[in-house]
């Protein structure tokens, strides 16, 4: 009796677990891409980052950024949306939030810049979801850890990542330097060396959903 109410008790959770965690993707084919004018893209070594880092963290605190988790269908696998700059660095779409600004107004703000879906900008309002992760710069180097060190009381740079859910279909339309790539889940996972530890988590965070593919 005992063994037959705990197996009952847990398909009923994973059920419920399951009927929460779905997330519904749409093929990639539901989606129009296009370009526009050449967004400038900061050319700088190093060292000259460090020292805009530290000159902006003494007039402003700690750097507070966004990044979106956007997943569509292709081949029958989830594909993350991922932005390549000048065919080299791959990152998130995103970016830094302004003074006073709110982690979902930057986000918005962000995609219709960087994947405008129209003239101006204007097109289906964004659904940002949850939050799915933190990455923390303890210092100004590059390294990031996806948790904050207990010993670090002055981090310098906070990056969250959202879950934005697409609707059926959408325009993207994105700067001539910038690529929008998508890429599968499989080939991210892990794969720091190529996609830096940010986008390699991905697949981890998204580890908790259940795909629904929405047929065309």
């Amino acid at each position: 009796m005992d063994d037959q109410f705990m197996s009952e008790n847990v398909g009923s959770h994973h059920n419920r677990r399951s009927e929460s965690e779905v997330l519904d993707i749409y093929p990639l084919s539901c989606y129009y891409f296009g370009s526009k004018e050449t967004t400038p893209v900061k050319n700088e070594t190093l060292y000259d980052r460090v020292l805009r880092m530290k000159a902006n963290y003494d007039a402003h605190g700690m750097r507070n950024c966004v990044a979106a988790v956007i997943v569509v269908e292709l081949f029958k696998h989830p594909h993350l949306l991922v932005l390549q700059v000048n065919n080299s660095i791959f990152k998130l779409p995103g970016g830094r939030l302004r003074p006073g600004e709110s982690d979902i107004d930057c986000l918005k703000r962000k995609l219709s810049s960087k994947l405008s879906v129209g003239e101006n900008g204007r097109g289906p309002e964004w659904q940002v979801g949850e939050c799915l992760g933190m990455w923390w710069k303890p210092d100004f180097e590059t390294l990031l850890y996806p948790y904050l060190p207990p010993n670090i009381t002055r981090p310098k740079e906070c990056t969250k990542l959202f879950l934005v859910k697409l609707p059926p279909s959408r325009r993207f339309i994105v700067p001539k330097n910038f690529k929008l790539l998508a890429v599968p889940l499989c080939e991210i996972h892990d794969n720091h060396k190529a996609y830096g530890p940010i986008i390699s988590g991905v697949p981890q965070l998204l580890s908790k959903f259940s795909f629904n593919i929405v047929e065309s």
